[in-house]
């Protein structure tokens, strides 16, 4: 399978190369961790609003990287193909940062590479030129801060993460964690702050929905009393009828309160949830705002202009007396 999924991604950049639009213009290369993530799907349509808005712009915005988010080796061969065939520029949503570092070391690109949504490990970062995204470790906080709100007392909780080695993910859980408990360095929770992390836990998704809706489901039927559930990242909720058939286990603790759930993202089946009391509240990035400026950040960095390091998109904080405002527009 993932030979299959190698090959998917090969082709789709490869028929890129021979197309008219790659001929006649330059390529500002997105390359996302997944084609099958809804987040990415509307990272993908902020490049490609800005593709329709210069139509007569010398560069073109390509959305590309492997069919899935499990296949971390095929998202470094893309970005190693685009390396090869000398595109103007990169905006990189590492999956595995530590792979991804390596591969930019052995090749020592000449066009500007940027981070996009997450980045290279602290040390791998002067291989980048700058970071567009969100500000994950604030992202965690902000999930803490909801937790607390609702569980001041503390309890138990089970952390859902994504990648092992995806940095933006680690940082959201070092600012969940580093808050819940009051102080730095908090590697795992154990009784810091009242809270403690349960056994089993964390649970990786991969960033396969499926897995996680699964994961979701396991935690709750081991665990009939736990306090709290925290999908560090939307997967979970991005199939909304298996989230919908997994929320319905536990939903008098949910609505309750027995049980707290906080998400990452704002989707709109996310915002459905939390409606429908599925959650108590979700931290919204703007994937949109990250495809729509990576473009003009590339052509800055190509032009030799200065560029902040790292560029902010913001966060959105939705909760059930909020929907109506939320998210920010």
């Amino acid at each position: 399978m993932k030979t299959m999924l190698k090959l998917t991604a090969a082709v789709l950049v490869a028929a890129f190369a021979t197309s008219p639009v790659w001929a006649q213009k330059k390529t500002l290369a997105v390359v996302v961790k997944g084609l099958d993530n809804p987040f990415f799907t509307v990272l993908g349509d902020g490049c490609a609003l800005w593709n329709k808005e210069n139509p007569n712009s010398e560069y073109t915005c390509l959305y590309t990287g492997p069919a899935s988010s499990a296949d971390e080796a095929g998202e470094v061969q893309i970005v190693e193909d685009l390396i090869n065939k000398g595109v103007a520029g990169i905006a990189i949503s590492p999956s595995n940062a530590p792979a991804m570092a390596n591969m930019l070391k052995a090749k020592k690109p000449k066009m500007p590479i940027m981070t996009i949504d997450a980045d290279l490990a602290a040390a791998d970062r002067a291989l980048r030129t700058t970071y567009l995204g969100t500000n994950n470790y604030d992202m965690g906080v902000l999930m803490a801060k909801h937790l607390k709100e609702h569980k001041p007392k503390g309890g138990s909780v089970c952390l859902q993460l994504g990648n092992v080695a995806a940095d933006n993910i680690n940082a959201r859980a070092a600012g969940f964690r580093d808050t819940i408990a009051g102080k730095k360095g908090i590697d795992r929770l154990k009784g810091e702050g009242g809270w403690s992390e349960i056994a089993g836990c964390p649970v990786f998704t991969n960033d396969q929905i499926d897995l996680a809706n699964q994961q979701m489901a396991d935690v709750f039927t081991k665990n009939p009393k736990l306090d709290a559930f925290i999908l560090v990242g939307g997967w979970a909720q991005f199939g909304p009828q298996a989230y919908a058939q997994v929320t319905d286990q536990v939903m008098p603790r949910l609505k309750s309160k027995e049980l707290v759930i906080i998400a990452g993202d704002t989707l709109p089946p996310q915002l459905d949830a939390l409606k429908a009391g599925r959650s108590h509240a979700q931290i919204g990035q703007r994937p949109f705002e990250m495809g729509h400026r990576a473009p003009a950040v590339l052509i800055d960095l190509i032009n030799g202009k200065k560029v902040a390091d790292p560029l902010y998109t913001g966060l959105d904080e939705c909760t059930q007396s909020n929907l109506g405002k939320c998210p920010a527009k």
